[in-house]
């Protein structure tokens, strides 16, 4: 380990071990393979004394192998040097089977629970990392970085461990046989020490850039997929081919410069370690005494089997270094504060009032404020519709009730409890939400509907929702009905259909609040229709929030909520509105139920 990583920083060595803490619970598979690899290095130096053993007997094959030793005198080494080769070998093969096999047991379930903590992780973490961070390079740090760090968990150790037991076999062998000369290789080490170290930085540095660039190319490649139909659309085949082949060449040319860097420096520590072996055969044949051939034989023999696992062993220190690299950034996620959730209370049952006062709110990072001293109240069973320019803040107040996003100033009151004292889960259970970017899982339509916390729902109830959101009727005329696969998020319907089973899902919720943010967006005026019924039924004895831009769903709400920069500039319902003939008369003028004409969404 020292050969490999010794002079790597602190940090580095601290990110490492850390990752080996996960190697815990497989603890005794662990002590099983380096038994095995203990086993795979003692057959190196047995090897070089089974070479002294066959040369001595080339003048004398019927000498004693062991002629001082009572019972063993009559074992000639005509017989018994063919037997002993075929018995190592046997003994070096159970010990590579146990130390590949139980290692690779060990190291594949590190990265296994790795990559489902990660995943898991992401699960938890708070809405702002999302905005923060590009989904190409948090789905390349679950694939491609958990994959450099197998590369440390396994191929690192086993060298490590099978390689350096080698060393510390043969250098003792090397010293019981002749430690003059043994202690000349030794003034080599700190040469190989210092080069080692050199190169280890500069690993980790190429691979940090390395997983960068990986991320930018699962990134461009990511976007290409997903908004393939505005790419077509768009005449932007010819620029994303440009910005993919950039990002794809950038990952070539770093990961070039890490072969380089290898490249140079393997055969520069080769050439070191050559020219000490250079320097031992001089002065073995110089200093050779009165040692047997079949002595000097198994002397040089030992000696030159060292360089290779002190390369490996070198080597091994890119291989650490991506991985160290690797589990940094896996790390850095771990260690992100997970959802803020310090609630305490939990209801079974709400009625949805919804209280909001003195409500302010800048996001995490910014100074800009996006809400100013919101007020406002709604009983259960009323409908509260905002309204005004895109950017006005009606997405972030429909964020706020759910907590996706915590506030630090005012109170979002619900049956009079503070949002914030809820527990996050129980708090969300009580809330339905419906947006215009409607996310369906490649999946069966009834999975969809019946989704998370509706899993396992009564057949009869999903279908009874999708009649309610007006979907059934479609549904029932593809292939397999509720059982038809959707494709990735829903590609194979229509946006209007979509939109419907977001809508069925918020149904079979059945919770006392309902939040749509332009939730009919994507329906055409007979789909809205339909839903417009649907959700009139639907809102009897819930609160509901309509983020909207359609007449024809504003109209009706109990209170109109007209917003701009962040504030309450009118409330009231329709005709009082009209009546005043101020902001959201202006807005009605201008056609409050044709989107084209007015943006406020």
């Amino acid at each position: 380990m020292t050969d490999a990583s010794g002079s790597a920083s602190p940090s580095s060595m601290k990110i490492y071990f850390r990752l080996l803490g996960y190697v815990r619970p497989y603890l005794g598979l662990f002590l099983l393979s380096i038994v095995g690899f203990l086993i795979f290095a003692s057959t190196q130096p047995m090897l070089g004394y089974i070479l002294k053993y066959f040369v001595d007997g080339l003048s004398n094959p019927d000498a004693s192998l062991f002629p001082n030793v009572p019972y063993l005198r009559e074992l000639h080494l005509l017989n018994t040097v063919p037997a002993l080769i075929i018995l190592i070998a046997a003994w070096q093969g159970l010990g590579s089977f146990l130390g590949n096999y139980f290692l690779a047991k060990v190291s594949l379930g590190l990265v296994h629970d790795l990559r489902v903590q990660l995943f898991d992780n992401l699960l938890s973490l708070p809405n702002r990392y999302f905005d923060q961070n590009n989904s190409g390079h948090l789905i390349s740090r679950i694939t491609f970085n958990v994959t450099m760090v197998t590369g440390a968990a396994t191929d690192a150790i086993k060298v490590v461990i099978r390689e350096g037991m080698t060393v510390v076999f043969l250098f003792g062998s090397l010293l019981l046989m002749n430690w003059r000369l043994t202690l000349v290789m030794v003034a080599i080490l700190p040469l190989i020490a210092l080069m080692v170290g050199t190169a280890s930085k500069k690993f980790r540095k190429q691979s940090k850039k390395i997983q960068a660039a990986m991320g930018d190319v699962t990134h461009v490649a990511s976007e290409t997929i997903q908004g393939y139909r505005v790419v077509r659309s768009f005449g932007g085949e010819v620029y994303e081919s440009e910005r993919f082949l950039k990002a794809s060449q950038s990952n070539t040319d770093k990961q070039l410069r890490m072969t380089r860097t290898g490249a140079i420096y393997t055969p520069l520590l080769q050439l070191v370690i050559y020219s000490a072996m250079a320097i031992l055969m001089f002065l073995v044949l110089y200093l050779r005494g009165d040692a047997s051939a079949g002595d000097m034989v198994a002397y040089i023999t030992l000696a030159g089997l060292l360089p290779k696992p002190i390369r490996q062993l070198s080597e091994v220190s890119s291989t650490i270094q991506k991985g160290v690299a690797g589990a940094e950034s896996i790390f850095e996620q771990l260690d992100e504060p997970q959802e803020l959730d310090k609630g305490t209370v939990e209801r079974d049952a709400l009625t949805g009032r919804l209280e909001v006062r003195n409500l302010s709110f800048t996001y995490p990072g910014t100074d800009r404020q996006v809400l100013d001293d919101i007020n406002f109240t709604v009983e259960p069973g009323q409908m509260v519709a905002l309204v005004g320019r895109s950017g006005s803040g009606k997405s972030t107040l429909a964020s706020l009730i759910p907590r996706f996003y915590h506030h630090s100033t005012g109170e979002i009151l619900l049956d009079g409890v503070e949002v914030e004292d809820f527990k996050l889960l129980n708090l969300r259970r009580h809330i339905a939400q419906v947006t215009q970017h409607v996310t369906l899982f490649s999946d069966t339509i009834a999975n969809n509907i019946a989704y998370g916390d509706l899993a396992g729902a009564p057949r009869a109830d999903i279908e009874a929702a999708a009649a309610a959101a007006y979907a059934k009727d479609f549904v029932e005329q593809l292939p397999q009905g509720f059982d038809t696969q959707v494709g990735e998020n829903g590609v194979l319907l229509s946006g209007g259909q979509r939109q419907r089973l977001a809508i069925a899902r918020a149904l079979l919720k059945d919770a006392p609040l309902l939040i749509l943010d332009e939730a009919t967006s994507a329906l055409d005026t007979e789909s809205e229709r339909h839903i417009q019924a649907a959700l009139d039924h639907v809102m009897q004895g819930r609160t509901t929030l309509v983020i909207a831009h359609r007449l024809s769903t504003i109209e009706k709400a109990d209170l109109i909520l007209v917003m701009d920069q962040g504030r309450i500039v009118e409330r009231g319902d329709h005709a009082t509105l009209i009546a005043q003939n101020g902001y959201y008369a202006r807005l009605h003028a201008m056609g409050l139920d044709e989107p084209g004409k007015a943006d406020i969404t």
